[in-house]
Formats: structure tokens, C-alpha cells, sequence
């Protein structure tokens, strides 16, 4: 690797983009999408609001999305949400206050994620889910027209739970009031302000009084900050080593994984270029001399994502890298936690496991490997990070499920020098 790089790009955020789509959906008028990533999940969004009924086309590398003004159509078939969390779950919260009825389902791996927490909470709005007998999709939801605002506990701190209670208050009427475990990803409740909507925040709570339609609004969504993590992580690893990303999303609660690597020791500047409503600008990260670090719990909301590039990067540090409190990290797109653990000992790291997290013991003595994915885009990135920055050889049994998030992944990484 050499000393300098030439700026380099990530796909557009996929947490804003759902939300985009969705509101944009549900607006009056039509919306100007730019920057919308190419990834499996977003499509897996886009497809599902087309089976409902929403129009779409692309026009000059912008997707416009013309809005029902909330007059969604029943499907006639189940919407197949792919490999995506994040559209099953907000979708969930858009359905719950509609007067229609849809079967939710996806692949495998969606299957087996959790969405009792997503149900429990839409029943406060009259909504009713016929879950499968382990408490996952594929799942009936009978969605309530008359649905009126609700008092919401969030006891789960997720962004998606807390997206998709708001997201059913816009269809409910008179106030919603949503208490508990807030402190995750604002982006439902920044793009809540671009489409028109108001969402007070009281007291540690947030209020939305019900209904409301979106404004139909222009969105330029910001580079995906997880997937530029992956970049920034392979020059942090090597000392002299390089990575400058230009046009990522700078949002203040997505943000945390700058900080671990300073941390670690790596040398880290982020320059803001543009500060509207989603922050986004430019982040260098120099490498170095990497040392153990400790993930506490009350941290591991903001890096939920990052999780299994925090246990990468330990195991290039000198010492022991702990993360705790993060069980979340089970219930996945694959059990990240043992399937970190497994990857990373097959390349020669050492790494204890419990119930909420992990432990690296570094540096590792690295050798090429296989390393089995269990279809899970991050740990596949997260390894071909490893490979790239221990300078060995690594096989992939599915290097496709990179495409999930980050289509030509395994190209940028090539440009990290």
C-alpha cells in the first residue's frame, strides 16, 4: 500500500433511503430521489411499494416517486421483503394504521429475525399480527383504518422500532406518544421535518399528532457511513496506509465508529461540507499502530453495525478488544457474534465468545482461509477487510451477499492504499 489514495465513494445511506421511499410513498406529489443505493435491501423497499400500488420511474439518475397521499393498495400477494430488516419492520409501522391486509415474508435469513418487537408495539394502535409460532415471518397483518394515536414504550433501543411506531402515527388519529429507548438513528425523524411532518420532541419523548400526510420533497440521500467504515477500517489497520471518502453521511448519531478508531490509534480528520437536515462531508483516515480497545454497552446502539469491523480491527491491536451488551448482535442477519467468531479463528485470530459479545485477544497471527458468511453482507465485507490489510488470502463461500449493501465492494476495497 502506498501513502496516498485518491478520494474515493460508497453507495447512498440505506437507512435513509428506506425512510425516503417510504415517506415519499405516503406523500402528496411526486419526489425526487438522487443517490438511492443499488443494494438488494433498497429494492427489496422499491418492490414492495410498487406491489402496493406506488408509481416509480427513473428520470436523470433520480428516482421519482409518485405518492398515494396514503392510499396504499391491498396486495394481492405476499410482499416479499428479501433480505431486508429494515423493510419488513417500517413497513410494518406504514401497514398498521391502513385499512388493508398484507402477508409480510422474505428469505431465509428474514425468517428467522425477530418481529415480536415490532409487533407488540403496533398493537397499541388496534393493528393484529398473525406472527409464525416462533414469532417471525412470514406473518399476516391486519392493519387498522380507525386506528387511533397511541401511548408507545420503545423498551427495545432500535431504530427500526422506533421508526415504525412513527411511521403508523402519521395513519392514526390524534396524538401518539413514543417514551423509552429514543437515543438510536434520527434519520425517520430528520426526513419527518423534509416532508412537511411534525414531530415535537417533549420531555424526552416524541409526539406526533395523527393523521398527517407528507409534502412530496426533493432527497439527495448522503454516502452510506457503514459502508464507508469497511474502507476507512482497511487503511486503519496498516500503518502509512490511506483512506479518503468523499460525500458520506456525517449524521451525528451514525458517526461513533470515527472515535473507535481514534481509539485504536488511527488518525482520523472529517471535514463538513454540507450541514443540512443529513450532514454529509469527507473523511480521511491515515493508519497505524493499532491498540485494544473496549466497546461498553451503553455504546454499542450507535456501532450496531460496525460491530463485526470492531472485532477485525482488534484483532490487529496489541491486547484484548472487548465489546459487551451487544446481544442485538444474534438476531442479525446472521448470529454475528459466533459467526465472527468462527471466521476470525479460521484465519488464525483468537476470539472468545459470550452471551452479549466478544473478545479479541491481539495481534493476530494471520493466515489465508476460508471463511463460511452464513450469507451475512457485513461479515463478508468485514473479512475481505482483513484479508486486504494482513495482506493474505481469504475465500468467500457467498462474496455475493455484498451486494445487500455495497454492489462493487470488493473493487473499492482494491483502491484503499
Amino acid at each position: 500500500m502506498t501513502a496516498t489514495t485518491p478520494p474515493l465513494t460508497v453507495p447512498g445511506d440505506k437507512s435513509i433511503a428506506h425512510r425516503a421511499l417510504l415517506l415519499a410513498a405516503l406523500a402528496r406529489g411526486a419526489s425526487r430521489l438522487r443517490n438511492l443505493p443499488a443494494g438488494l435491501d433498497v429494492r427489496s423497499t422499491q418492490r414492495v411499494l410498487r406491489a402496493l400500488g406506488v408509481a416509480m420511474r427513473e428520470d436523470g439518475g433520480a428516482l421519482v416517486v409518485t405518492g398515494s397521499g396514503g392510499a396504499l393498495v391491498a396486495p394481492p400477494e405476499p410482499l416479499d421483503c428479501g433480505n431486508s430488516g429494515t423493510t419488513i419492520r417500517l413497513l410494518s409501522g406504514v401497514l398498521a394504521t391502513r385499512a388493508l391486509v398484507a402477508t409480510l415474508d422474505g428469505d431465509a435469513s428474514l425468517r428467522a429475525r425477530p418481529m415480536r418487537r415490532i409487533a407488540q408495539p403496533l398493537t397499541g394502535f388496534g393493528a393484529r399480527f398473525e406472527l409464525s409460532k416462533y414469532g417471525t415471518a412470514p406473518f399476516v397483518l391486519h392493519g387498522n383504518g380507525e386506528a387511533r394515536g397511541a401511548q408507545v414504550e420503545i423498551t427495545v433501543p432500535s431504530a427500526q422500532v422506533k421508526s415504525a411506531v412513527l411511521l403508523a402515527a402519521l395513519g392514526a388519529h390524534g396524538p401518539t406518544r413514543l417514551t423509552g429507548a429514543l437515543a438510536t438513528r434520527d434519520h425517520t425523524e430528520r426526513l419527518f421535518r423534509a416532508f412537511g411532518i411534525s414531530c415535537a420532541a417533549d420531555d424526552g419523548a416524541l409526539l406526533v399528532e395523527g393523521p398527517q400526510v407528507p409534502r412530496a420533497c426533493d432527497v439527495d440521500v448522503p454516502g452510506d457511513v457503514s459502508s464507508a467504515a469497511f474502507l476507512l477500517a482497511a487503511a486503519a489497520a496498516v500503518p502509512g496506509a490511506r483512506a479518503v471518502v468523499d460525500g458520506v453521511g456525517l449524521n451525528p448519531t451514525r458517526t461513533a465508529f470515527f472515535e473507535v478508531l481514534r481509539r485504536f490509534g488511527a488518525e482520523v480528520d472529517v471535514l463538513t461540507t454540507d450541514a443540512s437536515a443529513e450532514p454529509r462531508g469527507r473523511v480521511d483516515v491515515r493508519g497505524a499502530a493499532l491498540r485494544a480497545i473496549v466497546i461498553e454497552p451503553d455504546e454499542v446502539p450507535g456501532l450496531i453495525d460496525e460491530l463485526p469491523l470492531v472485532g477485525v480491527l482488534g484483532a490487529f491491536a496489541r491486547g484484548t478488544t472487548v465489546v459487551t451488551g451487544a446481544a442485538e448482535l444474534r438476531v442479525k442477519e446472521s448470529d454475528r457474534i459466533e459467526t465472527f467468531a468462527r471466521a476470525a479463528r479460521a484465519l488464525g485470530a483468537e476470539v472468545e465468545t459470550f452471551g452479549d459479545g466478544f473478545a479479541v485477544h491481539g495481534p493476530a497471527r494471520w493466515r489465508s482461509g476460508s471463511v463460511v458468511t452464513a450469507g451475512d453482507h457485513r461479515i463478508a465485507m468485514a473479512f475481505s477487510v482483513a484479508a486486504r490489510a494482513a495482506g493474505i488470502s481469504v475465500v468467500l463461500d457467498d462474496p455475493d451477499c455484498m451486494a445487500v449493501s455495497f454492489p462493487g465492494f470488493a473493487h473499492a476495497l482494491e483502491r484503499v492504499a
